[in-house]
């Protein structure tokens, strides 16, 4: 009998441990792949982890003068301030700031409170060739944030490597890769090594739009969305799932057209024969969260937690006021 009740016990510890392991394993909810030449898209379903709120992105808040981006005499270190009363704004890691004396890339993703004051944030630099003003452009802050950073590898270089140089190095090879594949120079003659500028290249814009017509309208008539995965050629390269679908939907956009464009940057390379599956995507997701973490804390507040095996990389950013996650980066490395 009491042989029995430990061989009870043993079999309910197991359901439970299954039962944790099964929720961890299905919090996300994959669609069916989405796809257009090269390019294909898993929307991530899942529930809410903050309310809607009073949010605005980096770049709708630029765009309404409501949140301004300084310019300091450090490359690697900006200024913000949310000048709005009532909206919080959300910068994600990876959004460019246009402008000052070289344009930039935030390095994390956070929430800046409504009347912030100034507020230093980590950046990078996509321009090495500049340090002075750009014809009208004001050099002592930047005018807008329309685009995110390209291509795998510089995502990499800003979020594990975390090395200027590199950045600068993966900003040039994504400016030849595009060159190659739309069949024209990309650098412009303000400034060559912007990649803002090269983003803005007339048949840059043309192409990526092709791919962004034909995806924008997946996400269309589902309130449950809260990130998305991609996969290029057949290979997984990004994950990136928020704390809302409110959030989720107010950087679509901006998110598809980067995606779309880095599709563009290797639409020359070699297809993989089989292709992405969403059990591909949920196995990604659960190596690199069971990576050893490493902690730090920005200089704008936020906890940035990292998880980097060699193969799989997450970068999560929780909100310094609520310590909740707002953004989880997902990047494969190899």
């Amino acid at each position: 009998m009491k042989h029995r009740y430990i061989f009870l016990a043993l079999a309910m510890l197991i359901l439970i441990l299954s039962a944790i392991g099964t929720s961890a394993q299905s919090a996300y909810r994959f669609s069916a792949p989405h796809t257009y030449k090269n390019l294909t898209i898993f929307l991530i379903y899942g529930k809410d982890e903050a309310g809607k709120g009073n949010v605005m992105t980096l770049q709708e808040a630029m765009e309404r003068k409501l949140f301004v981006v300084y310019e300091t005499s450090n490359v690697n270190e900006l200024e913000v301030e949310n000048l709005s009363k009532e909206f919080d704004v959300f910068i994600q890691a990876g959004d460019i700031v246009k402008g000052g004396r070289q344009d930039r890339v935030l390095a994390v993703s956070i929430i800046i409170p409504a009347r912030s004051g100034r507020i230093k944030i980590e950046s990078f630099c996509v321009e090495s060739g500049r340090w002075s003003k750009r014809g009208a452009e004001d050099s002592g802050k930047f005018t807008s944030s329309n685009d995110r950073v390209v291509t795998r590898d510089l995502k990499i270089a800003a979020n594990a490597s975390r090395s200027q140089s590199e950045v600068w190095a993966k900003v040039s090879d994504a400016q030849a890769k595009l060159e190659r594949n739309v069949g024209a120079p990309v650098r412009a003659a303000e400034s060559a090594s912007s990649l803002q500028l090269s983003l803005e290249n007339g048949k840059v814009a043309a192409t990526v739009d092709e791919y962004v017509k034909n995806l924008t309208g997946i996400v269309n008539g589902r309130t449950d969305i809260i990130g998305y995965a991609f996969a290029i050629n057949g290979k997984l390269n990004s994950v990136d799932i928020y704390a809302s679908n409110a959030l989720f939907k107010k950087l679509w956009q901006k998110n598809l057209k980067a995606t779309a464009t880095e599709a563009v940057a290797e639409s020359r390379s070699v297809r993989l024969a089989e292709p992405v599956k969403a059990k591909d995507v949920e196995d990604f997701i659960e190596r690199a969260d069971k990576a050893k973490p490493r902690e730090r804390v920005s200089p704008a507040g936020a906890t940035v937690t990292t998880r980097d095996d060699g193969t799989n990389l997450l970068v999560e950013a929780r909100d310094s006021k609520t310590k909740a996650v707002v953004h989880r980066s997902y990047i494969k490395k190899d």
